[in-house]
């Protein structure tokens, strides 16, 4: 199940950093240039419209998974902090070519979840988290939520075009 929105959300303004307007910014996406080169990006407040801003530089923080960025015309800690909240966009036909074996994230969320290929749903992916692992959040039928190491041992198959993935959980994990 593609996601078919015109537009990816790559992060989530966090915070103002320092006087000058640069802002911290929480990434959902695993490609660092879209936090680091320069060009357009769109921000969207809520389920607001998006709008245009135009990324001048960003860096990553040290030993953190949070990048520093610079916005044209954001030159100030205010006018950095009335941006807070706001997700960062990038078009859905920025996708960038994945090898065989990898996905996008954002592909993952709508997927039946099974524990073998020929059997019923136990749920469905409905989010996921980014720490030191990627998780996937999954609703189990009986409306219980739990999350899922995003690993080969325990998501063995993926089956975009066929709308599931298959568990291989340990023991308890769905349990828990």
């Amino acid at each position: 199940m593609i996601n078919d929105s015109p537009w990816i959300t790559v992060g989530k303004l966090v915070a103002p950093q320092g006087l000058d307007g640069d802002i911290r910014v929480n990434p959902s996406s695993d490609f660092p240039e879209r936090f680091t080169k320069a060009g357009n990006r769109w921000i969207q407040k809520n389920k607001e419209e998006p709008s245009k801003i135009r990324l001048l530089r960003g860096r990553q923080v040290p030993g953190k998974s949070i990048y520093v960025v610079t916005f044209e015309g954001i030159t100030n800690r205010t006018s950095a902090k009335s941006l807070v909240g706001n997700n960062l966009l990038v078009p859905a036909s920025n996708r960038p070519q994945l090898a065989k074996g990898e996905y996008h994230l954002l592909d993952l969320i709508g997927l039946e979840a099974k524990l073998n290929a020929d059997g019923p749903a136990i749920g469905k992916v409905i989010d996921l988290t980014h720490g030191g692992n990627d998780l996937l959040e999954i609703e189990l039928l009986e409306g219980r939520k739990v999350l899922i190491p995003f690993v080969k041992a325990i998501v063995p198959d993926i089956q975009l075009k066929e709308g599931w993935i298959l568990l291989n959980p340990p023991p308890g994990l769905l349990e828990l």
